[in-house]
């Protein structure tokens, strides 16, 4: 099935609903699922963004941009995760309570508009760690990409084929996922992360983690494999720029970029290069 067919899939399948609200990160899985859903529904497609401290400000304003270019239907909610202990703990199934926060905010809409909420889900997530696709499956939550056939390749290359700015965009999992394991998540952590993934932007690094270990003391900066060298040439500027976020150390991962590289800490094996998280 080429591009044109899935998209067309996928059209099919948000018919169906009467209609839909989309958990709409700002990343290119929910872009192209709003987008799709405003083509299908209308003003019964619904773009819901949460707003919490682990969601960075960049991302929100394109979040906000992405609707306001597009035409969509938009409503951001206030999510409330961080109150959480569950959350706040870090255990391995953080983002199971996570996301439960989400529906617990989006329910009331849903419930107003006759809508179920849609997560942008791909085919390649549902091989990793992810306890939030728990929490979609106890409260009905549909993942219309994966009925389609919609691999991260597929969706990529559909955002490309409609034109949309977000096709190329890198991979922005929540800041939360950046806080090792049992290591408590708080708002002034998710703040050090944020700056320091901000200022290693700045330096040119597009693609990037800043990995906080030690209770938010110790950076572990992961960038691509071909951009380690550049990295160690300017350790001085990286260092003084994650410094300057609040952390007391800097380290540069030599193993490079790999999506959900803390899951090592659940004795979880890696997932191979070029996943993204």
């Amino acid at each position: 099935m080429d591009i044109d067919d899935k998209l067309t899939a996928l059209r099919t399948r948000i018919g169906t609903e009467p209609a839909l609200i989309t958990g709409f990160s700002g990343g290119v899985d929910s872009a192209l699922l709003a987008y799709a859903a405003h083509q299908v529904l209308g003003e019964r497609a619904v773009a819901v963004t949460a707003v919490s401290a682990s969601l960075a400000a960049a991302e929100r304003r394109s979040a906000r941009e992405f609707a306001k270019a597009h035409g969509l239907r938009h409503v951001e909610v206030t999510t409330d995760e961080g109150e959480r202990p569950e959350y706040i703990a870090n255990g391995g199934d953080r983002c199971f309570h996570c996301k439960s926060a989400l529906f617990d905010a989006v329910t009331p809409l849903a419930g107003l508009l006759g809508a179920k909420v849609a997560l942008g889900t791909n085919l390649d997530d549902l091989g990793d760690h992810r306890p939030g696709q728990r929490a979609a499956r106890e409260r009905g939550a549909i993942a219309p990409l994966v009925d389609a056939g919609f691999s991260k390749a597929d969706v990529r290359a559909a955002a490309a084929s409609l034109g949309l700015e977000v096709a190329e965009k890198p991979a922005a999992a929540c800041l939360a996922s950046r806080v090792a394991y049992g290591e408590e998540v708080t708002p002034e952590v998710l703040a050090r992360i944020e700056a320091a993934e901000e200022a290693l932007h700045g330096l040119g690094f597009a693609e990037c983690r800043v990995r906080s270990h030690g209770d938010g003391t110790v950076a572990r900066v992961e960038v691509p494999d071909a951009e380690i060298e550049r990295a160690a040439v300017l350790r001085h500027e990286l260092d003084a720029a994650i410094r300057a976020a609040g952390f007391a150390f800097c380290a540069l991962d030599l193993g490079g970029f790999r999506s959900g590289r803390m899951n090592v800490l659940l004795g979880m094996p890696e997932l191979p290069k070029g996943r993204v998280s």
